[in-house]
């Protein structure tokens, strides 16, 4: 596990954005520069992050974990960082006092649509996160009863895409990891 350079969190954007959580309860982030607050998951969608949980946890390797409510830097930008809603890392993250787990012992990161918010986690994410380097990223969405899982991150895109329908079985390059969607609750 990389720890974390202590001063990256010491900027005014970065400041500014805890003190936005703080005082808000909402969660924070800085895409691209910009702040962005989100609310805290409600019950379709939280119940969705720990679906996937569970379904994860027995299922990496020893080396590995998911973790909620963690958050990863964009490499070389003083500012930028994302909290997704499930990331999976080196297991030691989890025994350290850091915020920002280190990109590169990232393995995906995964997002569930929110009801009210498409482009952020369609659109956006899906660059910021083939930016950051992480290997995978699983969007899900429960809107429609579909998912896309990107691959392959090179250039600041995914080169690998691969998109199902709820029911249908991901198998997660390089994790040796099957998610069943089936279960999944969609929005009304």
């Amino acid at each position: 596990m990389t720890l974390m350079n202590p001063e990256r969190a010491m900027t005014p954007l970065r400041k500014a954005a805890e003190a936005a959580e703080d005082a808000s309860g909402l969660r924070a982030e800085i895409i691209r520069g910009v702040l962005m607050m989100s609310p805290t998951p409600r019950g379709k969608h939280a119940g969705i992050i720990s679906d996937l949980y569970d379904q994860l946890r027995p299922a990496l390797p020893s080396h590995l974990r998911p973790f909620q409510v963690a958050s990863v830097p964009l490499p070389d930008d003083p500012d930028d960082y994302a909290t997704p809603d499930l990331l999976i890392c080196d297991a030691g993250f989890g025994e350290s006092d850091e915020w920002l787990a280190d990109p590169g012992d990232v393995e995906m990161v995964v997002e569930v649509v929110s009801k009210g918010n498409s482009t952020k986690d369609t659109r956006d994410m899906v660059a910021w996160y083939a930016d950051a380097g992480i290997p995978t990223y699983l969007l899900v969405d429960p809107r429609d009863g579909t998912w896309t899982l990107y691959s392959v991150p090179r250039d600041g895109e995914y080169q690998a895409r691969r998109h199902g329908l709820y029911g249908e079985d991901i198998e997660v390059p390089g994790l040796g990891v099957k998610v069943a969607t089936g279960s999944l609750a969609r929005y009304a």
